[in-house]
C-alpha cells in the first residue's frame, strides 16, 4: 500500500512539473493576447469560460505531446537510424529516410489544413472547378507534392551526413533553385509554396527527422552529432517550395 502511494505521489509530482513547464512556455502568448484584449481593444474576452477551458486543454495537450516525444518519437528515430547505419546498407538507409519524410509529412495536420484551405480559396477564385471532387483532388495533389519533396529532402540530407558534404553549398544551391522557380511559377501558387516550407516542419515531422539526423551522426565515425546531425529540417523546409511551384505550373498553366 505504501509503495502504491509513493508511486502515485511520484506520478502526481511529475505531472505537475510537466503542466507547470507547459504553462511557462505558453505564458508569453497569454500575456500578449491579454495585453491587447484589455489595454488596446479594452473589451473582455468573449466566451471567457470556453477560452479558459480551451487553454487548459492546450496546456494538457502540450504536456502530453512533449512527454510523448521524449518517450517514443526521439528514441525510435535515433534507434532506427543507428540500426540501419550499423547494417551497412546505404540503400535501406536512404529508402528509410525518404519514406520517413514522406509519411510524416502526408500525415502532418498543418499540411492537411492548409491544403484544404488552399483548394477552397482556389475554387472560390475560379482557378479550379468548385466541385467537391476537384477540391479534394487539388488538396491531395498539393499534399502529395509536399510530402514527396520532403522525402527527397530527407534523403539528400541523409546522404549529406553519410558523405560528409558541406551543408551550406546544398542550402545555397537550393535557394537559388527557389528563386529561379519563382520567376516562372504562377502568382497564385507562390505564396502557398513559400508557406509550404514552414507547414512541413511541424509537430509530426520535426521530432522524427531531427532524431534521424542526430542518431545517424552519432553512429558514423568522424561525424559530430551537433555539427552534422542537424540541418535536415532546413532541407525539409526548402524543397517543398520548389515542388509546390512546379505543381502550380502544372495546374494553373
Amino acid at each position: 500500500m505504501t509503495g502504491k502511494l509513493y508511486t502515485l505521489k511520484t506520478l502526481a509530482k511529475f505531472a505537475a512539473q510537466r503542466l507547470w513547464s507547459s504553462c511557462k512556455d505558453l505564458f508569453p502568448i497569454i500575456l500578449v493576447i491579454g495585453f491587447f484584449q484589455l489595454v488596446v481593444i479594452r473589451q473582455p474576452l468573449p466566451n471567457f469560460t470556453e477560452v479558459l477551458a480551451g487553454s487548459f486543454f492546450v496546456v494538457l495537450g502540450l504536456s502530453l505531446f512533449v512527454q510523448g516525444l521524449e518517450m517514443a518519437l526521439f528514441p525510435i528515430g535515433e534507434s532506427l537510424a543507428q540500426a540501419l547505419a550499423k547494417k551497412g546498407s546505404i540503400f535501406w538507409l536512404l529508402l528509410f529516410s525518404f519514406l520517413l519524410g514522406f509519411t510524416t509529412t502526408i500525415a502532418e495536420p498543418a499540411l492537411i489544413a492548409i491544403a484544404r484551405e488552399s483548394a477552397e480559396i482556389a475554387a472560390g477564385s475560379k482557378l479550379i472547378d468548385g466541385t467537391e471532387t476537384t477540391i479534394r483532388s487539388y488538396a491531395l495533389g498539393l499534399r502529395i507534392s509536399v510530402a514527396f519533396s520532403v522525402g527527397i529532402a530527407i534523403l539528400v540530407g541523409t546522404l549529406r551526413i553519410v558523405r560528409g558534404w558541406p551543408i551550406h553549398y546544398l542550402i545555397i544551391g537550393g535557394y537559388v533553385m527557389v528563386m529561379g522557380m519563382t520567376m516562372f511559377a504562377p502568382d497564385e501558387i507562390i505564396g502557398i509554396a513559400y508557406d509550404a516550407g514552414g507547414v512541413t516542419t511541424s509537430t509530426v515531422t520535426v521530432p522524427l527527422v531531427a532524431a534521424l539526423g542526430v542518431g545517424l551522426a552519432s553512429i558514423i565515425r568522424g561525424r559530430n552529432p551537433l555539427l552534422d546531425g542537424f540541418g535536415l529540417i532546413a532541407f525539409a523546409s526548402l524543397l517543398p517550395m520548389v515542388f509546390v511551384m512546379a505543381y502550380g505550373i502544372l495546374i494553373f498553366s
